[in-house]
């Protein structure tokens, strides 16, 4: 997640993605989302397990920066809102 001026990354893990980028986009969500606004969906994986998200979220929260952008650029370079993607 990021918000609109792309300047901030929100990584984290949820069993309803749809619902979760939801809240985020109403203010429903932590306190960092918002504060921070991040109501952006710019990039998402979907796997197996719970164990295997958490695993991966951790990854990809331990990832400086620059690894984390080139992430979201190879899935959508145009650092697209996502949401609408998913929620059809």
């Amino acid at each position: 997640m990021t918000n609109i001026t792309n300047n901030v990354l929100y990584t984290g893990v949820t069993n309803d993605l749809i619902r979760r980028i939801y809240e985020h986009k109403f203010h429903n969500g932590s306190h960092f989302t918002h504060k921070y606004k991040t109501t952006k969906l710019v990039y998402y994986e979907i796997l197996n397990s719970a164990n295997e998200a958490i695993n991966r979220e951790k990854q990809i929260k331990n990832l400086v920066r620059r690894k984390k952008i080139t992430l979201i650029n190879q899935l959508n370079s145009n650092w697209n809102d996502l949401y609408q993607e998913i929620n059809m």
